[in-house]
C-alpha cells in the first residue's frame, strides 16, 4: 500500500512589488495656541537650533527616519532655552518606516502644559487621535502608529 507523501504548499505570490512603492511622507507639525511663546527643538543624533514659536504660528517639518536614534524628537519648552535648563518638556516624537509613522506624545521633568488642552490630531479629517484634557499625560503608552503620508498636528493651548 501507498501512502502518499504531502506535498509542500506553495509561497504567495503579489503582482506588487513593495520594495518600490513611492509614499511620500506627510508632516509633523505643532500649533502653538498658547498666549505666550513656546521653544521647540528637533532632536535625534544631533539637535536643531531652538525655534521660537510665537502665539497663533505653526512649526512643520516632514516625517524622517534617523537611522542613527531610531526617529526624531520634537521637544517643546515654555521657557527659552529650556532644553538646556531643565524645565519641563513636552515630547512629541515620532519614526518614519517603511511608509508608517510611529509617534507619541510625552512630558519629561514636569508638565509644561498643565492646566491647558494638549492633544493630536490627524489634519484634514480633524480627528484626535491623543488627547490630555488637562495638559498632563494619561497613565500608559501613548504609541500610535498611521499611514505614513498624512499629516499630525499638536496642539498646545487648546
Amino acid at each position: 500500500m501507498n501512502t502518499p507523501s504531502p506535498t509542500p504548499t506553495p509561497s504567495p505570490t503579489s503582482n506588487i512589488n513593495i520594495t518600490n512603492i513611492n509614499i511620500t511622507p506627510g508632516h509633523a507639525t505643532i500649533l502653538n495656541n498658547c498666549t505666550h511663546a513656546i521653544y521647540i527643538w528637533s532632536v535625534t543624533n544631533t539637535t536643531s537650533p531652538q525655534t521660537t514659536l510665537n502665539q497663533s504660528l505653526s512649526y512643520s517639518e516632514p516625517f524622517r527616519h534617523d537611522p542613527a536614534s531610531g526617529g526624531v524628537s520634537l521637544k517643546i519648552t515654555t521657557v527659552r532655552n529650556g532644553l538646556y535648563t531643565g524645565a519641563p518638556q513636552t515630547v512629541f516624537a515620532y519614526n518614519w518606516v517603511d511608509g508608517q509613522v510611529w509617534y507619541d506624545l510625552s512630558d519629561v521633568y514636569g508638565d509644561p502644559f498643565a492646566g491647558r488642552r494638549v492633544s493630536v490630531l490627524r489634519y484634514g479629517g480633524g480627528q484626535e487621535m491623543i488627547v490630555w484634557e488637562d495638559g498632563v499625560p494619561p497613565r500608559g503608552s501613548q504609541v500610535r502608529v498611521l499611514p505614513g503620508d498624512v499629516d499630525l498636528v499638536l496642539r498646545v493651548c487648546g
